[in-house]
């Protein structure tokens, strides 16, 4: 077992992409150090984000491009202006959305690339370029290609390209490297500027003593480099189709389940090399952030597997996962790394005795402790040090939108067990219950402090479009009154480590 690597203490859920901005979205920039300093006055020790990879159709932060890459839409433009690749004024007359309080996805896809490729054909500091390029090789060769062949291609997804390429045929590969050398050049310039202003902001917010925890969905995209670059890893036919893919078996919550669609992993293949693939991913993102979330931890354990094809997750089955090989082989590489264990779901004992194993903090959701027809694990009663408490997640509506969609004798549940006669001051009871509970670690969504309704929650899963990933938090809402009741609760609860 390997010891927890926590300390009791608290932070904050935010995505990157809800940041405030003048630019339509949050970014690296200013906003992003301020927040920071917000999170330093608020007594906080973490800021938790969501998947930082380039994101496709839908908008997901789990259906990425890339496992390694990171997201343009993140790159600060008026960094880039300070550094004279772009003027202010180029990047000001753009229409970015109606609303700041909404990303809309629309107007950046449409204005923001065409700014990156002004500020690359400024840029001429090649030596640190290929600086970059050389020391990220392994990945970002193929992911630079990946996306100059897809728009070549119509934006289509790479299964649905021409043989040649779509097989990786040396002789395709080296004449399509020759046709978009300079696409390539671009895409690698945006990963390294990506990286460059990621690493500042981190630096920043280390050495005020906050720490970032990161997420790793645990599949990947079909539609991304890594299953394009690595189709022997994957469960793929001879021609690179998937034979079954991923999911959630159906529950009281949906009938027909959930079809996620991604690519199942050969266990048995990745563990003859020992899970370099693994391996090499998790270094990299174990750079990038001091704490990492495996999403979905059970799937290490046992997987659904759904066939190809099918429009529900009815028909799936479960299949047996790497298990503690898998875990052995990572802490072997990676030593002491921080991770937590989403764990949520359908958990067997297995799981459970793996996650035991393992020594990794799970997950608690006080949202799904409430459950009037039987006594919860996420009650904070039953509670174990060695956990993460969230009062709610990315997937979760907001508290103050639970109160009033749940069902109302869970609503009574709620009130009874912390102590209240009505749900006006429900999302501070809900973070006390958090703060105060033995979980070494809690984590509070940044609407639950703010007391935001279901307008303001981040996804709902199983669904396309709508309101998913684009709520935005405006730069008047964390103000000092909100960061001095956050620091006063985490000085109560012994969760600040502050000066």
């Amino acid at each position: 077992m390997v010891k927890s690597w926590m300390t009791r203490g608290a932070g904050v859920l935010l995505p990157v992409s809800s940041l405030p901005s003048k630019y339509g979205i949050g970014t690296f920039g200013k906003a992003a150090y301020k927040w920071v300093d917000f999170l330093r006055k608020a007594g906080q020790q973490y800021w938790q984000v969501l998947p930082l990879g380039p994101t496709s159709y839908g908008d997901s932060p789990y259906q990425s491009f890339s496992a390694f890459a990171g997201n343009p839409y993140f790159v600060d433009l008026e960094l880039l202006c300070e550094k004279g690749l772009l003027k202010k004024e180029q990047c000001r007359r753009i229409l970015w959305g109606e609303s700041d309080a909404q990303v809309d996805y629309g107007a950046i896809y449409d204005h923001r690339e065409k700014l990156l490729r002004k500020a690359f054909s400024h840029f001429d500091d090649r030596k640190a370029l290929e600086k970059f390029r050389k020391k990220n090789a392994a990945w970002v060769e193929d992911y630079a290609l990946y996306m100059a062949v897809k728009a070549k291609m119509g934006l289509k997804a790479w299964n649905e390209w021409d043989e040649d390429i779509r097989m990786r045929r040396p002789e395709a590969l080296k004449a399509w490297r020759k046709k978009c050398a300079q696409d390539v050049d671009y895409h690698i310039f945006v990963q390294y500027l990506f990286f460059d202003q990621w690493k500042a902001l981190k630096k920043y917010a280390n050495k005020k003593g906050v720490s970032i925890i990161g997420d790793a969905p645990i599949y990947v995209a079909m539609d991304s480099a890594d299953v394009w670059a690595n189709p022997g890893l994957f469960q793929l036919d001879e021609n690179n189709v998937p034979t079954e893919v991923a999911g959630c078996p159906p529950d009281a919550f949906s009938a027909d389940g959930q079809l996620w669609g991604n690519p199942l992993y050969r266990w048995d293949v990745m563990a003859k090399d020992g899970f370099q693939w693994w391996i090499k991913r998790l270094k990299a993102n174990l750079t990038m952030v001091d704490v990492l979330r495996i999403d979905h931890f059970r799937g290490l354990e046992s997987y659904y597997a759904i066939p190809y094809g099918d429009e529900t997750a009815r028909n799936g089955r479960w299949k047996k996962g790497p298990g503690m090989a898998f875990i052995r082989a990572i802490n072997g590489a990676l030593g002491k790394a921080n991770i937590i264990a989403e764990d949520l779901g359908y958990l067997t004992p297995a799981v459970k005795r793996l996650l035991k194993s393992s020594g990794y903090p799970g997950m608690k959701v006080l949202e799904f402790a409430f459950d009037s027809r039987e006594e919860s694990d996420y009650m904070p009663h039953n509670y174990q040090n060695n956990c993460v408490v969230y009062t709610g997640t990315h997937d979760n509506d907001t508290v103050r939108g639970w109160f009033s969609s749940a069902a109302k004798e869970d609503v009574a549940t709620a009130l009874e067990y912390l102590g209240l006669k009505d749900d006006k001051d429900g999302n501070w009871a809900f973070i006390r219950a958090a703060l105060s509970s033995v979980a070494d670690l809690a984590i509070v969504p940044m609407q639950d402090y703010l007391d935001l309704g279901s307008g303001a929650r981040i996804n709902t899963p199983s669904t396309l479009g709508g309101n998913n990933w684009r709520w935005r938090m405006t730069k008047d809402q964390p103000t000092r009154e909100l960061a001095e009741r956050m620091n006063r609760m985490a000085k109560l609860y012994g969760r600040y480590r502050g000066k």
